[in-house]
């Protein structure tokens, strides 16, 4: 078959800066800060007290007792901002095929909570202890399953799990889902909890967060020059798929048409970039080439940017080695200085912040900069975003054992 045109008509975000999509937008367009003291644990023996935390999330909002008690919150986050991005779309799913509607949901650590709790049910009371509801609860793949539940959608579901990049590789395979014909319409996207004890002790470990417990509200500062470590952010982010045709009849709003993404590796390190940028440099030619465009029609691109001493820089190099010139030109940001970096939601909600910058035509900021570093020489949108009228935006998401995407987003031009 010809492949179809793929465009976004609904979408739904549950994140450090907003409940919902509304927030959301209003949080990051304004450089509203997400990073808050940690309220779901004792921190006082951890070396990171702060976290890019939900503030006000309760299960009880959105589900009865005994459903929030049979799902870990990786899962209730994923319905939550899946159920927002089916409102949002105005579909009306009595008139459509469910047979026909995909659901690609991934996350990058699961039910690991979950599964930390439950292990200190088993040795403190034995394997009787232990939930008849732990492995279903605990499983990645749970969040898709769920929500087709819930909606009685049939069409392809799975999960797709590649840590970080993991929200975009599940929005890349709903477009091709769509766009050749195994599914009519998507829920697609990505959801993550991991702030919780051994979440913040596991990457404490690692030397691979930011530790500054006196200043947390400017932690989390991408391509400053006195960054030092990620800041863990929790949420979700999905998009609904559907035909450009079925959208245009139906009198759908369309937020934007998806015309091409990028996978690769880096095939380096099991967590350190290249630094050479070899593999991310890969993932923008691809995603660049899929979509039939240039570099230079490119206007914005909300990086990986994670506020890590490397991994700014290497994607910084890379940025230059695939847009030359045109690099210094473009409305770049990392989202993640306001939310703190969702692991497997991150590519999903970022997403949904890059098509809303495509969609409003303004770049929100990445906040927290004081301190220029030589190694990131670019425009980041510093502090205060910016207007910026522009037909095509992509998104970096990155992930440990280097695995790397790049989506590109096209404005909807009637």
């Amino acid at each position: 078959m010809t492949p179809r045109r793929v465009v976004v008509t609904g979408m739904g975000a549950l994140a450090p800066v907003g409940k919902n999509l509304g927030e959301f937008w209003d949080g990051l367009s304004h450089g509203r800060n997400g990073v808050r003291p940690i309220t779901h644990f004792d921190v006082s023996q951890y070396a990171t007290k702060f976290a890019g935390q939900i503030d006000g999330y309760k299960a009880e909002d959105y589900f009865d007792a005994k459903e929030a008690r049979r799902m870990d919150k990786f899962t209730q986050y994923a319905i939550v901002a899946a159920d927002e991005a089916l409102a949002d779309s105005a579909i009306n799913l009595d008139a459509i095929d469910r047979n026909r509607v995909a659901v690609m949901i991934g996350t990058g650590i699961g039910g690991f909570e979950v599964f930390f709790r439950q292990c200190l049910e088993l040795d403190k009371r034995g394997p009787r202890g232990v939930s008849p509801f732990f492995i279903p609860m605990l499983i990645p793949d749970i969040a898709a399953g769920q929500v087709s539940i819930k909606h009685g959608f049939r069409g392809p579901n799975f999960c797709a799990v590649s840590a970080c990049a993991t929200g975009s590789h599940n929005i890349g395979l709903a477009f091709d889902a769509i766009r050749y014909g195994t599914a009519d319409f998507a829920v697609c996207g990505g959801t993550e909890a991991p702030v919780f004890e051994m979440g913040v002790a596991g990457f404490n470990a690692m030397k691979a967060m930011s530790t500054r417990n006196d200043d947390h509200e400017h932690a989390s500062r991408p391509f400053d020059a006195q960054r030092d470590g990620f800041v863990l952010g929790e949420g979700a982010g999905m998009l609904f798929l559907e035909p450009y045709e079925h959208a245009v009849a139906r009198g759908a709003r369309i937020y934007c048409e998806i015309v091409g993404y990028g996978f690769s590796a880096d095939a380096y390190h099991i967590t350190a970039p290249d630094p050479d940028g070899n593999g991310v440099t890969l993932a923008m030619t691809e995603a660049l080439k899929a979509a039939g465009i240039r570099p230079e029609d490119i206007g914005h691109i909300n990086m990986h940017g994670t506020s890590t001493p490397l991994g700014d820089v290497a994607e910084t190099n890379a940025i230059k080695k695939v847009f030359g010139d045109h690099a210094y030109k473009l409305n770049l940001n990392s989202t993640k200085s306001m939310t703190g970096h969702m692991l497997g939601a991150a590519g999903a909600a970022e997403s949904v912040a890059t098509i809303l910058a495509l969609y409003h035509a303004l770049v929100p900021p990445t906040i927290n900069f004081t301190t220029p570093d030589p190694g990131c020489d670019l425009n980041y949108t510093f502090n205060q975003a910016q207007d910026r009228k522009m037909k095509y935006a992509m998104n970096n998401a990155f992930g440990f054992g280097g695995h790397n995407t790049s989506v590109v987003f096209k404005a909807f031009e009637g």
